[in-house]
Protein backbone atom coordinates (compact mmCIF):
# COMPACT_ATOMS: atom_id res chain seq x y z
CA UNK A 1 0.00 0.00 0.00
CA UNK A 2 1.15 3.39 -1.12
CA UNK A 3 1.87 6.43 1.23
CA UNK A 4 -0.95 8.06 -0.41
CA UNK A 5 -3.15 5.43 0.23
CA UNK A 6 -2.49 5.45 3.92
CA UNK A 7 -3.18 9.42 4.02
CA UNK A 8 -6.62 9.65 1.94
CA UNK A 9 -8.00 6.06 2.87
CA UNK A 10 -8.11 5.22 -0.45
CA UNK A 11 -8.11 1.40 -2.31
CA UNK A 12 -5.86 2.75 -5.72
CA UNK A 13 -3.14 5.70 -5.41
CA UNK A 14 -4.90 8.29 -7.29
CA UNK A 15 -6.68 11.41 -7.33
CA UNK A 16 -8.74 12.49 -9.91
CA UNK A 17 -7.31 15.67 -10.46
CA UNK A 18 -8.70 19.51 -9.77
CA UNK A 19 -9.88 21.04 -13.62
CA UNK A 20 -11.48 24.02 -13.99
CA UNK A 21 -14.75 24.10 -15.57
CA UNK A 22 -15.19 20.10 -15.75
CA UNK A 23 -14.90 18.58 -12.35
CA UNK A 24 -17.88 18.71 -10.50
CA UNK A 25 -19.53 16.28 -8.02
CA UNK A 26 -21.03 13.81 -10.01
CA UNK A 27 -17.55 13.26 -10.85
CA UNK A 28 -16.26 13.24 -7.40
CA UNK A 29 -18.89 10.62 -6.10
CA UNK A 30 -18.31 7.76 -9.17
CA UNK A 31 -14.43 8.34 -7.94
CA UNK A 32 -14.89 7.52 -4.53
CA UNK A 33 -17.50 5.06 -5.32
CA UNK A 34 -14.30 3.34 -7.32
CA UNK A 35 -11.97 3.49 -4.53
CA UNK A 36 -9.96 6.54 -5.67
CA UNK A 37 -10.16 10.16 -4.30
CA UNK A 38 -11.28 13.08 -5.94
CA UNK A 39 -11.01 17.04 -6.23
CA UNK A 40 -12.77 19.52 -7.35
CA UNK A 41 -11.18 23.10 -8.34
CA UNK A 42 -13.09 25.67 -5.44
CA UNK A 43 -13.61 28.29 -8.25
CA UNK A 44 -15.65 25.87 -10.45
CA UNK A 45 -18.74 27.41 -7.92
CA UNK A 46 -19.41 31.15 -8.24
CA UNK A 47 -20.60 31.59 -4.58
CA UNK A 48 -19.59 30.64 -1.09
CA UNK A 49 -23.41 28.88 -0.91
CA UNK A 50 -23.22 26.68 -3.78
CA UNK A 51 -19.75 26.02 -2.24
CA UNK A 52 -21.34 24.81 0.49
CA UNK A 53 -24.02 22.74 -1.47
CA UNK A 54 -20.91 20.85 -2.97
CA UNK A 55 -19.47 19.89 0.46
CA UNK A 56 -22.57 18.54 1.77
CA UNK A 57 -23.62 16.57 -0.83
CA UNK A 58 -19.75 14.95 -1.29
CA UNK A 59 -20.14 14.34 2.61
CA UNK A 60 -23.70 12.91 2.15
CA UNK A 61 -22.02 10.30 -0.51
CA UNK A 62 -18.94 9.55 0.94
CA UNK A 63 -17.48 5.91 1.14
CA UNK A 64 -15.50 4.04 2.88
CA UNK A 65 -11.83 3.75 0.68
CA UNK A 66 -13.03 6.99 -1.01
CA UNK A 67 -11.76 10.96 -0.58
CA UNK A 68 -12.71 14.14 -1.41
CA UNK A 69 -11.25 17.50 -1.39
CA UNK A 70 -10.91 20.99 -3.17
CA UNK A 71 -8.10 22.96 -5.31
CA UNK A 72 -6.98 26.55 -4.09
CA UNK A 73 -6.15 28.95 -5.96
CA UNK A 74 -3.76 30.58 -3.07
CA UNK A 75 -2.31 34.26 -4.75
CA UNK A 76 -4.13 37.44 -5.59
CA UNK A 77 -5.72 36.86 -9.00
CA UNK A 78 -8.17 35.06 -6.83
CA UNK A 79 -9.75 37.39 -4.80
CA UNK A 80 -12.50 34.61 -3.13
CA UNK A 81 -9.41 32.67 -1.78
CA UNK A 82 -9.70 33.31 1.77
CA UNK A 83 -13.54 32.99 1.60
CA UNK A 84 -13.15 29.76 0.22
CA UNK A 85 -10.62 28.67 2.54
CA UNK A 86 -12.75 29.41 5.80
CA UNK A 87 -15.22 27.54 3.82
CA UNK A 88 -13.63 24.38 3.47
CA UNK A 89 -12.40 24.74 6.89
CA UNK A 90 -15.64 25.21 8.73
CA UNK A 91 -17.36 23.03 6.55
CA UNK A 92 -14.80 20.21 6.34
CA UNK A 93 -13.21 18.35 3.87
CA UNK A 94 -10.38 15.60 3.72
CA UNK A 95 -7.79 17.48 1.72
CA UNK A 96 -6.92 21.04 -0.20
CA UNK A 97 -4.37 21.15 -3.22
CA UNK A 98 -2.86 24.70 -3.36
CA UNK A 99 -2.01 25.95 -6.61
CA UNK A 100 -0.17 29.39 -7.98
CA UNK A 101 1.04 30.97 -5.00
CA UNK A 102 2.27 30.31 -1.23
CA UNK A 103 0.64 27.78 0.69
CA UNK A 104 1.21 28.88 4.31
CA UNK A 105 -1.96 30.49 5.18
CA UNK A 106 -3.91 27.09 3.80
CA UNK A 107 -1.35 24.62 5.50
CA UNK A 108 -1.97 27.02 8.78
CA UNK A 109 -5.89 26.92 8.55
CA UNK A 110 -6.45 24.15 7.13
CA UNK A 111 -4.18 21.60 9.84
CA UNK A 112 -6.19 23.29 12.56
CA UNK A 113 -9.55 22.16 11.14
CA UNK A 114 -7.80 18.35 10.48
CA UNK A 115 -7.12 18.74 6.89
CA UNK A 116 -4.61 17.55 4.76
CA UNK A 117 -2.97 20.14 2.58
CA UNK A 118 -1.47 18.69 -1.10
CA UNK A 119 0.65 20.92 -2.66
CA UNK A 120 1.33 21.61 -6.73
CA UNK A 121 4.67 22.30 -7.16
CA UNK A 122 7.07 22.38 -10.72
CA UNK A 123 10.26 22.66 -9.39
CA UNK A 124 12.77 21.59 -6.38
CA UNK A 125 13.05 24.91 -5.02
CA UNK A 126 9.61 25.42 -4.20
CA UNK A 127 9.00 21.78 -3.04
CA UNK A 128 11.42 22.21 0.14
CA UNK A 129 9.73 25.28 0.71
CA UNK A 130 6.22 23.52 1.06
CA UNK A 131 7.47 20.27 2.93
CA UNK A 132 9.41 23.31 5.23
CA UNK A 133 5.62 24.89 5.52
CA UNK A 134 4.34 21.59 6.88
CA UNK A 135 2.54 20.18 3.81
CA UNK A 136 1.28 16.95 3.91
CA UNK A 137 2.35 15.41 -0.02
CA UNK A 138 3.75 17.03 -2.69
CA UNK A 139 1.93 17.38 -6.02
CA UNK A 140 4.80 16.96 -8.80
CA UNK A 141 3.52 19.07 -11.55
CA UNK A 142 5.87 17.27 -14.41
CA UNK A 143 5.74 18.41 -18.22
CA UNK A 144 3.24 16.05 -19.39
CA UNK A 145 0.57 17.41 -17.61
CA UNK A 146 -2.68 19.55 -18.90
CA UNK A 147 -3.22 23.10 -17.47
CA UNK A 148 -0.69 25.04 -16.34
CA UNK A 149 2.48 22.46 -16.72
CA UNK A 150 5.59 22.07 -15.21
CA UNK A 151 9.16 21.81 -17.30
CA UNK A 152 10.94 18.38 -15.62
CA UNK A 153 9.95 15.31 -17.17
CA UNK A 154 8.20 12.43 -15.17
CA UNK A 155 11.02 10.30 -14.19
CA UNK A 156 13.74 13.26 -13.44
CA UNK A 157 10.96 15.30 -11.24
CA UNK A 158 9.79 12.32 -9.33
CA UNK A 159 13.63 11.05 -8.92
CA UNK A 160 14.64 14.20 -7.67
CA UNK A 161 12.10 14.74 -5.45
CA UNK A 162 12.43 11.67 -3.90
CA UNK A 163 16.18 11.97 -3.13
CA UNK A 164 15.60 15.79 -1.69
CA UNK A 165 12.28 15.67 0.20
CA UNK A 166 10.80 13.27 2.81
CA UNK A 167 7.01 14.05 2.17
CA UNK A 168 4.93 11.72 -0.21
CA UNK A 169 5.19 12.37 -3.86
CA UNK A 170 2.12 12.45 -6.35
CA UNK A 171 3.28 12.87 -9.76
CA UNK A 172 0.88 15.02 -11.74
CA UNK A 173 0.62 14.34 -15.57
CA UNK A 174 1.85 11.77 -18.43
CA UNK A 175 -0.60 8.82 -17.07
CA UNK A 176 -3.33 7.88 -19.21
CA UNK A 177 -3.41 4.51 -19.10
CA UNK A 178 -2.71 1.04 -16.68
CA UNK A 179 1.48 1.47 -17.64
CA UNK A 180 1.37 4.95 -17.12
CA UNK A 181 0.46 4.45 -13.64
CA UNK A 182 2.84 1.26 -12.92
CA UNK A 183 5.73 3.04 -14.10
CA UNK A 184 5.51 6.44 -12.15
CA UNK A 185 4.97 4.38 -9.42
CA UNK A 186 7.80 2.76 -10.38
CA UNK A 187 9.83 5.91 -10.67
CA UNK A 188 9.10 5.99 -6.98
CA UNK A 189 5.74 8.10 -6.68
CA UNK A 190 3.60 7.53 -4.01
CA UNK A 191 0.39 8.26 -6.00
CA UNK A 192 -0.78 9.84 -8.96
CA UNK A 193 -2.99 12.88 -9.88
CA UNK A 194 -5.09 12.34 -13.70
CA UNK A 195 -7.45 14.81 -14.91
CA UNK A 196 -7.43 14.67 -18.73
CA UNK A 197 -8.56 11.23 -19.50
CA UNK A 198 -11.79 12.28 -17.39
CA UNK A 199 -12.26 15.22 -19.44
CA UNK A 200 -14.08 12.71 -22.33
CA UNK A 201 -16.66 11.61 -19.10
CA UNK A 202 -20.09 10.68 -19.17
CA UNK A 203 -20.50 12.86 -15.90
CA UNK A 204 -18.28 15.75 -16.67
CA UNK A 205 -20.12 18.77 -16.94
CA UNK A 206 -19.01 20.00 -19.79
CA UNK A 207 -20.55 20.25 -23.65
CA UNK A 208 -20.05 16.62 -26.19
CA UNK A 209 -17.85 19.08 -28.18
CA UNK A 210 -14.95 19.45 -25.75
CA UNK A 211 -15.78 15.42 -24.51
CA UNK A 212 -15.67 14.73 -28.36
CA UNK A 213 -12.78 16.62 -29.01
CA UNK A 214 -10.64 14.75 -26.60
CA UNK A 215 -11.55 11.90 -28.25
CA UNK A 216 -10.62 13.15 -31.68
CA UNK A 217 -7.56 15.11 -30.85
CA UNK A 218 -3.92 13.46 -29.97
CA UNK A 219 -0.77 14.31 -28.16
CA UNK A 220 0.26 15.76 -30.92
CA UNK A 221 -2.44 18.17 -31.21
CA UNK A 222 -1.74 19.92 -27.47
CA UNK A 223 -0.20 23.29 -27.33
CA UNK A 224 0.92 25.98 -24.74
CA UNK A 225 -0.75 29.49 -24.75
CA UNK A 226 -0.37 32.54 -22.76
CA UNK A 227 -4.09 33.62 -23.94
CA UNK A 228 -6.00 32.43 -20.69
CA UNK A 229 -4.54 32.91 -17.77
CA UNK A 230 -1.48 35.00 -18.24
CA UNK A 231 0.71 31.65 -17.19
CA UNK A 232 1.50 28.81 -20.35
CA UNK A 233 -1.32 26.59 -20.07
CA UNK A 234 -1.89 23.52 -22.42
CA UNK A 235 -4.98 23.68 -24.85
CA UNK A 236 -6.45 21.79 -27.95
CA UNK A 237 -4.79 23.54 -30.63
CA UNK A 238 -8.07 23.77 -32.54
CA UNK A 239 -8.89 26.19 -35.64
CA UNK A 240 -9.60 29.20 -33.24
CA UNK A 241 -6.38 28.97 -31.00
CA UNK A 242 -4.00 28.60 -34.46
CA UNK A 243 -6.13 31.55 -35.03
CA UNK A 244 -5.79 33.63 -32.12
CA UNK A 245 -1.88 32.66 -31.62
CA UNK A 246 -0.24 31.16 -28.58
CA UNK A 247 1.66 34.48 -27.52
CA UNK A 248 0.71 37.33 -25.34
CA UNK A 249 -0.17 40.29 -27.09
CA UNK A 250 2.59 42.96 -27.59
CA UNK A 251 0.64 45.22 -25.57
CA UNK A 252 0.40 42.59 -22.15
CA UNK A 253 4.30 42.05 -23.08
CA UNK A 254 5.27 45.68 -22.00
CA UNK A 255 2.77 46.26 -19.49
CA UNK A 256 4.52 42.77 -17.97
CA UNK A 257 7.68 44.39 -17.75
CA UNK A 258 6.24 47.13 -15.46
CA UNK A 259 6.59 45.64 -11.98
CA UNK A 260 3.70 48.18 -10.77
CA UNK A 261 1.42 46.88 -13.44
CA UNK A 262 2.31 43.58 -14.08
CA UNK A 263 -0.01 42.29 -10.74
CA UNK A 264 -2.80 44.12 -12.63
CA UNK A 265 -2.52 42.65 -16.14
CA UNK A 266 -2.43 39.36 -14.60
CA UNK A 267 -5.56 39.72 -12.81
CA UNK A 268 -7.19 41.24 -16.09
CA UNK A 269 -5.96 38.64 -18.00
CA UNK A 270 -7.09 35.48 -15.99
CA UNK A 271 -10.60 36.90 -16.17
CA UNK A 272 -10.86 36.97 -19.59
CA UNK A 273 -9.05 34.10 -20.13
CA UNK A 274 -11.23 31.81 -17.84
CA UNK A 275 -14.73 33.63 -19.34
CA UNK A 276 -12.85 32.72 -22.61
CA UNK A 277 -12.43 29.44 -21.09
CA UNK A 278 -15.96 29.12 -19.63
CA UNK A 279 -17.68 29.82 -22.97
CA UNK A 280 -15.77 27.27 -24.45
CA UNK A 281 -16.11 24.55 -22.14
CA UNK A 282 -20.19 25.33 -21.65
CA UNK A 283 -21.60 25.89 -24.80
CA UNK A 284 -21.21 25.14 -28.80
CA UNK A 285 -19.19 27.64 -29.84
CA UNK A 286 -16.22 28.33 -32.68
CA UNK A 287 -14.35 29.69 -29.61
CA UNK A 288 -13.19 27.01 -28.64
CA UNK A 289 -10.08 27.04 -26.24
CA UNK A 290 -10.19 23.44 -24.40
CA UNK A 291 -7.60 22.73 -21.83
CA UNK A 292 -6.43 19.36 -21.78
CA UNK A 293 -3.01 17.41 -21.66
CA UNK A 294 -0.97 15.32 -23.80
CA UNK A 295 -2.83 11.88 -22.24
CA UNK A 296 -5.98 12.47 -24.13
CA UNK A 297 -3.90 10.37 -26.87
CA UNK A 298 -5.22 7.58 -25.45
CA UNK A 299 -8.61 8.50 -25.14
CA UNK A 300 -11.03 6.78 -27.57
CA UNK A 301 -14.65 7.31 -26.61
CA UNK A 302 -16.49 8.73 -24.02
CA UNK A 303 -17.03 6.28 -21.06
CA UNK A 304 -18.64 7.20 -17.44
CA UNK A 305 -15.88 7.76 -15.00
CA UNK A 306 -15.84 4.31 -13.39
CA UNK A 307 -15.22 2.62 -16.30
CA UNK A 308 -12.22 5.06 -16.78
CA UNK A 309 -10.91 4.63 -13.86
CA UNK A 310 -11.73 0.57 -14.35
CA UNK A 311 -9.01 1.08 -17.27
CA UNK A 312 -6.68 2.55 -15.26
CA UNK A 313 -6.54 0.50 -12.31
CA UNK A 314 -7.05 -3.35 -13.66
Amino acid sequence: MSKLNQLLNIKYPIIQAPMFLVSNTAMVIEAMKSGIAGCIPALNYRTLPELKTAIKELQEAKVIGGSFGFNLIVNKSNIKYKDQLRVLCQEGCDFIITSLGSPEETINQAHKAGIKVFCDVTDLKFAKKVEALGADAIIAVNNEAGGHRGEISPREFIELLKQNCNIPIISAGGVGTKADLDQMLAYGADGVSIGSPFIASVEAGVTEEYKQACVDYGADDIVMTQRISGTPCTVINTPYVQKIGTKESWLESVLNKNKKLKKWVKMIRFSIGMKATEKAAKEATYKTVWVAGPSIEYTTEILPVKTIIQNLTV
